[in-house]
Protein backbone atom coordinates (compact mmCIF):
# COMPACT_ATOMS: atom_id res chain seq x y z
CA UNK A 1 0.00 0.00 0.00
CA UNK A 2 2.91 2.38 0.64
CA UNK A 3 3.99 2.27 -3.00
CA UNK A 4 0.43 3.01 -4.13
CA UNK A 5 0.14 5.81 -1.56
CA UNK A 6 3.44 7.31 -2.67
CA UNK A 7 2.46 7.20 -6.34
CA UNK A 8 -0.93 8.77 -5.70
CA UNK A 9 -0.21 11.24 -2.90
CA UNK A 10 3.49 12.02 -2.78
CA UNK A 11 4.30 12.12 -6.49
CA UNK A 12 7.09 9.54 -6.33
CA UNK A 13 7.86 7.84 -9.63
CA UNK A 14 11.22 6.05 -9.67
CA UNK A 15 12.85 3.21 -7.77
CA UNK A 16 15.24 5.77 -6.30
CA UNK A 17 12.32 7.98 -5.18
CA UNK A 18 10.77 5.05 -3.32
CA UNK A 19 14.13 4.04 -1.86
CA UNK A 20 14.74 7.55 -0.52
CA UNK A 21 11.17 8.07 0.76
CA UNK A 22 12.10 7.47 4.40
CA UNK A 23 10.22 4.17 4.76
CA UNK A 24 13.45 2.19 5.13
CA UNK A 25 12.39 -0.60 2.77
CA UNK A 26 15.12 -2.98 1.61
CA UNK A 27 15.91 -2.77 -2.10
CA UNK A 28 15.09 -6.45 -2.74
CA UNK A 29 11.68 -6.08 -1.07
CA UNK A 30 10.94 -2.86 -2.94
CA UNK A 31 11.88 -4.49 -6.25
CA UNK A 32 9.62 -7.46 -5.45
CA UNK A 33 6.68 -5.21 -4.49
CA UNK A 34 7.02 -3.16 -7.67
CA UNK A 35 7.15 -6.35 -9.74
CA UNK A 36 4.06 -7.79 -8.02
CA UNK A 37 2.06 -4.56 -8.37
CA UNK A 38 3.01 -4.44 -12.07
CA UNK A 39 2.01 -8.09 -12.55
CA UNK A 40 -1.32 -7.40 -10.80
CA UNK A 41 -2.00 -4.52 -13.19
CA UNK A 42 -2.04 -1.90 -10.41
CA UNK A 43 1.05 -0.05 -11.65
CA UNK A 44 2.93 0.07 -14.91
CA UNK A 45 6.64 0.55 -15.51
CA UNK A 46 7.50 2.99 -18.29
CA UNK A 47 10.99 3.67 -19.63
CA UNK A 48 11.95 7.34 -19.39
CA UNK A 49 12.07 8.69 -22.98
CA UNK A 50 15.11 10.88 -22.26
CA UNK A 51 17.08 8.15 -20.43
CA UNK A 52 16.38 4.50 -21.26
CA UNK A 53 18.12 3.43 -18.02
CA UNK A 54 15.45 5.16 -15.93
CA UNK A 55 12.04 3.59 -15.26
CA UNK A 56 9.04 5.58 -14.08
CA UNK A 57 6.21 3.82 -12.28
CA UNK A 58 2.65 4.95 -12.71
CA UNK A 59 -0.72 3.86 -11.41
CA UNK A 60 -2.93 2.15 -13.96
CA UNK A 61 -6.70 2.68 -14.17
CA UNK A 62 -7.03 -0.25 -11.76
CA UNK A 63 -4.52 1.42 -9.44
CA UNK A 64 -6.15 4.87 -9.43
CA UNK A 65 -9.47 3.17 -8.66
CA UNK A 66 -7.95 2.41 -5.24
CA UNK A 67 -7.87 6.16 -4.47
CA UNK A 68 -11.10 6.23 -2.39
CA UNK A 69 -9.94 3.31 -0.25
CA UNK A 70 -6.47 4.77 0.20
CA UNK A 71 -7.86 8.18 1.10
CA UNK A 72 -10.02 6.66 3.84
CA UNK A 73 -7.01 4.74 5.20
CA UNK A 74 -4.93 7.93 5.27
CA UNK A 75 -7.67 9.80 7.14
CA UNK A 76 -8.22 6.93 9.56
CA UNK A 77 -4.49 6.54 10.22
CA UNK A 78 -3.97 10.23 10.89
CA UNK A 79 -6.94 10.34 13.27
CA UNK A 80 -5.95 7.29 15.28
CA UNK A 81 -2.16 7.22 15.14
CA UNK A 82 0.61 9.79 15.45
CA UNK A 83 1.72 10.78 11.94
CA UNK A 84 3.58 13.67 10.42
CA UNK A 85 0.33 14.97 8.92
CA UNK A 86 -0.97 18.17 10.48
CA UNK A 87 -4.42 17.64 12.00
CA UNK A 88 -5.89 20.61 10.10
CA UNK A 89 -4.72 19.16 6.78
CA UNK A 90 -6.32 15.80 7.49
CA UNK A 91 -9.58 17.42 8.58
CA UNK A 92 -9.59 19.49 5.38
CA UNK A 93 -9.01 16.35 3.31
CA UNK A 94 -11.79 14.54 5.22
CA UNK A 95 -14.26 17.40 4.66
CA UNK A 96 -13.42 17.62 0.95
CA UNK A 97 -13.11 13.96 -0.02
CA UNK A 98 -14.81 14.35 -3.40
CA UNK A 99 -12.59 17.25 -4.43
CA UNK A 100 -9.43 15.47 -3.26
CA UNK A 101 -10.37 12.34 -5.21
CA UNK A 102 -11.22 14.40 -8.31
CA UNK A 103 -7.85 16.16 -8.07
CA UNK A 104 -6.02 12.84 -7.64
CA UNK A 105 -7.71 11.48 -10.77
CA UNK A 106 -7.04 14.70 -12.73
CA UNK A 107 -3.35 14.57 -11.85
CA UNK A 108 -3.22 10.90 -12.81
CA UNK A 109 -4.91 11.56 -16.17
CA UNK A 110 -2.58 14.47 -16.90
CA UNK A 111 0.52 12.59 -15.68
CA UNK A 112 1.08 15.38 -13.16
CA UNK A 113 3.45 14.13 -10.47
CA UNK A 114 3.01 17.17 -8.22
CA UNK A 115 2.44 15.82 -4.69
CA UNK A 116 -1.24 15.82 -3.75
CA UNK A 117 -0.37 16.41 -0.10
CA UNK A 118 2.58 18.71 0.64
CA UNK A 119 5.61 17.69 2.65
CA UNK A 120 5.26 18.32 6.36
CA UNK A 121 7.45 20.48 8.59
CA UNK A 122 10.29 17.95 8.74
CA UNK A 123 10.09 17.23 4.99
CA UNK A 124 8.67 13.73 5.41
CA UNK A 125 5.54 11.78 6.11
CA UNK A 126 7.18 9.41 8.53
CA UNK A 127 5.27 8.75 11.74
CA UNK A 128 6.25 10.84 14.74
CA UNK A 129 7.07 8.99 17.95
CA UNK A 130 4.02 8.37 20.14
CA UNK A 131 3.72 10.84 23.01
CA UNK A 132 3.32 9.71 26.58
CA UNK A 133 0.13 10.59 28.41
CA UNK A 134 1.88 13.41 30.29
CA UNK A 135 3.43 15.05 27.22
CA UNK A 136 0.13 14.66 25.33
CA UNK A 137 -1.64 16.64 28.03
CA UNK A 138 1.05 19.31 27.92
CA UNK A 139 0.65 19.69 24.16
CA UNK A 140 -3.08 20.17 24.44
CA UNK A 141 -3.85 16.49 23.88
CA UNK A 142 -4.04 17.05 20.13
CA UNK A 143 -4.32 13.89 18.11
CA UNK A 144 -3.16 14.10 14.49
Amino acid sequence: MLVIRDLMVRGLRTFKDFQESGEGIATNILADRLKRLDAAGIISAEVEPSDARKVNYRLTEKGIDLAPVLLELLIWGARHEETGAPGALIENVAKNRAQVLAEARRRWQERDSTPLIPKFEDGSVRPRPRQTGKSKRNSGGRNA
